[in-house]
């Protein structure tokens, strides 16, 4: 191997992960014959380690609570990981690419976990929208008060 690919940019997915999940249904079964259409506020947030010389691990966790008035329909927290080996890169693009490029990878696993778990719960699909990282990134770089990104969902109404 030569100099050149030696000092080559590595980034490569070792592992997608479930690192946590939970499910709560506090006010089950009257929470199955409720009919009004619940509220339901996203919280997103992720954070990177590392494991050992090159490699890290991102937790995405996303907790999702539905209610109806100030009753809990479900709560669910899930939190999917990743094992990312990320050699040879600069020290300021390092940030960059564990807050934009890993949690954006983990998103659609974490979106699906989600949607899973809430429809076994008996309850109809929670699909979030798509995340803009760069944007939080930025905006959390950013000394300036910035707004909170919003997080939008899409809930499909149904018939219980």
């Amino acid at each position: 191997m030569s100099q050149s690919q030696t000092n080559q940019p590595v980034f490569s997915i070792e592992k997608v992960y479930v690192k946590d999940l939970s499910l709560e249904i506090p006010n089950a079964p009257q929470s199955f014959l409720e009919r009004d259409a619940p509220t339901v506020d996203v919280q997103l947030h992720h954070n990177s380690t590392g494991v050992e010389e090159g490699v890290y691990q991102t937790v995405l966790t996303v907790t999702v609570t539905a209610k109806v008035n100030d009753k809990t329909l479900f709560l669910v927290e899930a939190a999917q990981a990743g094992i990312f080996v990320i050699r040879n890169v600069p020290a300021q693009e390092l940030e960059a690419v564990l807050g934009i490029a890993c949690p954006n990878i983990l998103f659609p696993y974490a979106r699906e976990v989600v949607s899973d778990t809430v429809t076994r719960a008996g309850f109809p699909p929670v699909v979030l929208s798509p995340v803009n990282f760069e944007a939080i990134y930025q905006a959390q770089r950013d000394p300036q008060p910035a707004a909170e990104p919003a997080v939008q969902i899409i809930t499909p109404t149904s018939s219980h």
